[in-house]
């Protein structure tokens, strides 16, 4: 109760200056950081269902693009992450991993177009394993951001204890240069973790069984986020393929971990993903101890998960202050804005496609197109 009333006490101030023209002084040192997320693409590049063989409005990241642009013009500070579950689930995808290996482009389209986007990092999804490891890793080195995934462990047949060695590299700390609302810079040091769902080895045993080996969500975060802070990270975002199970009790190992990962020490922000729903908007979560909607938080985390398959875009936006040379946050709210709606039950566009991704993708996309004409023909 007391840290909230010092929150709002905060904001008032801050709000109390900025009506009355005294910026100079109380802004400096105010900075508005927004970021964002999409999750579970499934290899939806394009606004288009190969199946059916036509055009559509519904999904995309082509379509989410457009927003992410919009979105980043609206503030002066933001960064861009996915979730994971990028690389299967659609003909395109496979595709991609069955057909084209690699020679239509030396660099994975997905890739390709999230490093003309700018995203900042990502983590993987359950089903980004789904074409073994030596194609993800074939993947991945085309991009220009880091992935990123702190409970996946080299397989060393031996019980876990705190000497794995991590498959992947299980943080970053971002050096993100910003402008507080004085207009003066500053540097944010953002330590960003992955997750993925320890599921992962149900369903991709074929490509991780005696190779990988997974640990619980929860304890890895306990054991990496100290030492993030040791590192100097001012905030942690968690990027977390696992989703919200408001029904079942926390266990280890849990598919779905996001509430108790909201009560991990020292993290700030959750993007999540994996159950293609929508938090805070159209949330089925409402009345659950611990999760507000309004504001968009679970045990006063910001949170937000942003559907699937690109129909949506994540967003939380924080109001950061620095006071004796730390950074807290005053203030966050998040948001998943759709990319389009629904009027007499049809799907309405609310913004268009990107056409440099539409340019990017061209040549694959239509090969693709082709080869499900092929398959349709022979049924």
């Amino acid at each position: 109760m007391c840290k909230k009333f010092i929150s709002f006490f905060s904001i008032f101030i801050i709000l109390f200056f900025s009506f009355y023209g005294y910026e100079s002084e109380p802004l400096s040192g105010i900075v508005d950081l927004r970021l964002m997320e999409t999750t579970d693409l499934h290899g939806n590049i394009v606004d288009y269902d190969y199946i059916k063989n036509k055009k559509i409005v519904e999904f995309g990241l082509a379509r989410t693009a457009t927003l992410i642009k919009q979105a980043r013009k609206e503030v002066p500070n933001s960064l861009l992450f996915d979730d994971g579950d990028l690389l299967q689930g659609n003909l395109l995808a496979d595709y991609i991993a069955y057909i084209d290996r690699f020679k239509t482009e030396p660099i994975h389209p997905m890739i390709n177009v999230m490093n003309y986007l700018k995203y900042d990092a990502a983590t993987f999804g359950n089903h980004d394993f789904h074409y073994g490891l030596d194609f993800l890793h074939r993947t991945i080195t085309g991009a220009k951001f880091p992935f990123i995934n702190a409970n996946m462990y080299v397989n060393d047949h031996k019980p876990y204890n705190f000497n794995e060695i991590n498959m992947f590299k299980p943080y970053v700390i971002l050096n993100k240069k910003v402008k507080d609302r004085s207009g003066k810079k500053h540097t944010i040091k953002v330590g960003v973790i992955g997750f993925v769902t320890p599921s992962v080895m149900i369903w991709e045993k074929k490509a991780l069984a005696g190779k990988v080996k997974v640990m619980d969500i929860v304890k890895s975060a306990e054991a990496f986020v100290p030492r993030m802070k040791e590192e100097g990270a001012d905030i942690v975002v968690a990027l977390a393929h696992s989703g919200f199970d408001e029904k079942a009790k926390p266990y280890e190992k849990a598919e779905n971990a996001v509430y108790p990962l909201s009560l991990a020490p020292g993290i700030d922000v959750i993007l999540f993903g994996h159950q293609h729903r929508v938090f805070p908007d159209k949330s089925k979560l409402k009345g659950i101890s611990g999760v507000d909607t309004s504001m968009g938080t679970i045990n006063g985390v910001s949170a937000v998960e942003a559907g699937s398959w690109g129909n949506y875009l994540g967003i939380v936006d924080l109001i950061l202050q620095k006071n004796n040379g730390k950074w807290a946050i005053l203030h966050s709210k998040s948001k998943a804005v759709p990319i389009f709606k629904v009027e007499k039950k049809k799907a309405k566009p609310l913004i268009k496609s990107d056409p440099k991704i539409l340019q990017i993708v061209k040549e694959i996309h239509e090969k693709a197109i082709q080869y499900s004409r092929r398959i349709s023909n022979k049924k």
